[in-house]
């Protein structure tokens, strides 16, 4: 090599190096000692709250961990969490995505994934005005009443049959009415359909939580071909998106066969809501079919 082009080298790696050692770094929380790619995945446990417990006695409420290549906080104290979610809410509005977010919620069109934005503003003022308002909640007192009702009589039957309670599947049914009248407009719990549509729902939850190896440590993402994982992200996926397009279906055929002006706004649920600003669009909010899917899958 010239000698010229190896003084200019020379240079730019001193120019590197130095620019390296004079950027200011970030004010981090304290952190226990990592490993090379795990990180501090070693000391977690599969009781995670109780390793987070034992890591905050001697690192304090807020501390900085790394799962593999990524750097985590972690807040475990009161004050802190109302410094992040309310004080610095903005700060911290972004989530970061991930492969399994991305697949099952749409592209991250979940107002509890989508990343801060024109999109998640919009998103947030439809469930505050519109979903979740006093008004449309109190709407929803019939089904609270009549299932809570339907649950007492089954207390009743198995009470004198003498028959045995399982309170948590009881419990657990009811809960699952509730939400799906609201969100569907029928209950799913009873017949194949409804139990595939809770196993799908519990599928869900498992791979949500699921530790993803690809995520933290991305040279071994190929580790979740082999284990199977992506092909149950990608089945669940297929098969919650061949439901949800069921139901929109099956209100969309029923906004045809009655006229709008016949429907009662009180009876509505969040499908028939959201449909009505899919097709009038009278909000001000661009929703498409996908959005409407990822709001009512969570």
């Amino acid at each position: 090599m010239h000698p010229l082009a190896l003084y200019l080298l020379g240079l730019f790696s001193i120019y590197l190096i130095a620019k390296w050692l004079h950027k200011p770094r970030k004010k981090l929380p304290a952190s226990p000692p990592k490993l090379p790619i795990l990180g501090n995945l070693h000391q977690l446990s599969p009781l995670a709250h109780r390793s987070l417990q034992s890591l905050r006695r001697k690192y304090g409420p807020l501390m900085l961990l790394h799962f593999g290549s990524r750097p985590v906080i972690i807040v475990q104290s009161a004050d802190a969490a109302s410094e992040i979610m309310k004080t610095n809410d903005l700060v911290f509005a972004d989530k970061p995505g991930s492969r399994t977010t991305r697949r099952l919620f749409y592209d991250m069109k979940d107002i509890s994934v989508a990343p801060y934005g024109e999109y998640w503003r919009k998103l947030k003022s439809v469930c505050i005005l519109q979903l979740l308002s006093s008004k449309r909640v109190q709407s929803f007192n019939f089904i609270r009443e009549e299932e809570t009702a339907l649950l007492m009589k089954r207390i009743k039957s198995h009470c004198s049959s003498g028959s045995p309670v399982n309170l948590s599947e009881l419990f657990t049914s009811l809960t699952n009415d509730v939400i799906c009248r609201a969100a569907f407009g029928r209950k799913y719990s009873d017949g194949d359909g409804g139990k595939k549509f809770l196993m799908l729902l519990t599928e869900v939850l498992q791979l949500m939580g699921s530790l993803n190896i690809g995520e933290f440590i991305p040279w071994l993402s190929w580790i979740n071909l082999v284990n199977g994982f992506d092909n149950r992200v990608e089945k669940v996926a297929k098969e919650v998106d061949v439901f949800l397009e069921m139901v929109i279906q099956e209100h969309l055929n029923e906004r045809l066969e009655c006229c709008a002006a016949d429907q009662d706004e009180s009876r509505e649920n969040f499908v028939d809501i959201l449909l009505k600003i899919y097709k009038d669009n009278n909000t001000g909010v661009s929703i498409d079919k996908d959005s409407i899917k990822a709001i009512i899958l969570y």
